[in-house]
């Protein structure tokens, strides 16, 4: 659990996006792969479930897949999934499905990947209450290898600083009202796959937050390998 116990009577909506065709798992539904025996989707609902800091959680899933991501919900006692929405025919429309489906309450949704089941509950509320201060925030990590521009012709080009490089990952947050702003204003607003750069388009900032190496994404079956490995490593170090 979150040791944040301060919410500034803010309501917070999780909106977990796992809507995806998984092309790159061989057209295997990565949500539904299994670590340890339990489902990779699962993970990802109860870290945001056992957050302090969420009110309500709102999951983004294939059409196809609504009935199963339903039924693990019951199965494993998640207990603040208030819908199951079906999403679009790109990761915009389908993060905004999500957010027109949280609550009238709501102030800020934190969207997160439905394929980043090691998110941890502390880089959750970090966040959170920097979006709290700053109105929109994502965690992410610094890069550490020289990252080389190149041109058409495969010819490096340039060496960005990467003193001021950063991977970018989920969760990330925006006050609701912004982001409803930011899609009815941005052309091809819908269109973007990263929802920090609707926010940069609406001419607004978003705050980098310090996240985790171990927040990965799961996109080839080699990621589940070190999902697993990750996972040991924390169960060996809280035995």
């Amino acid at each position: 659990m979150s040791d944040i116990t301060v919410k500034n009577n803010k309501f917070v909506s999780a909106v977990i996006v796992s809507a995806g065709n998984s092309t790159r798992m061989g057209g295997i539904n990565k949500q539904f792969l299994e670590i340890n025996n339990i489902p990779v989707i699962v993970y990802t609902i109860r870290a945001f479930d056992e957050s302090d800091l969420i009110d309500e959680i709102v999951i983004v899933t294939r059409e196809s897949d609504i009935e199963s991501v339903g039924f693990l919900v019951k199965k494993h006692n998640i207990k603040k999934v208030s819908k199951i929405v079906c999403g679009g025919e790109t990761r915009q429309l389908s993060v905004y499905n999500g957010v027109v489906n949280t609550s009238e309450n709501t102030d800020f949704v934190a969207i997160h990947d439905g394929a980043r089941p090691l998110v941890t509950d502390k880089v959750i509320a970090d966040t959170i209450t920097t979006a709290f201060e700053y109105n929109s925030a994502a965690t992410g990590v610094k890069v550490k290898d020289t990252v080389k521009q190149v041109n058409d012709n495969n010819d490096i080009v340039a060496t960005p600083d990467r003193t001021y490089l950063r991977f970018i990952q989920t969760p990330q947050v925006f006050n609701k009202s912004l982001y409803l702003n930011a899609v009815n204003t941005v052309e091809n607003s819908r269109d973007f796959t990263d929802d920090c750069m609707l926010i940069e388009a609406y001419g607004e900032k978003v705050k980098f937050v310090d996240g985790d190496y171990e927040n990965i994404k799961i996109t080839t079956p080699e990621d589940v390998e070190l999902a697993l490995n990750y996972l040991n490593k924390r169960r060996d170090k809280d035995a």
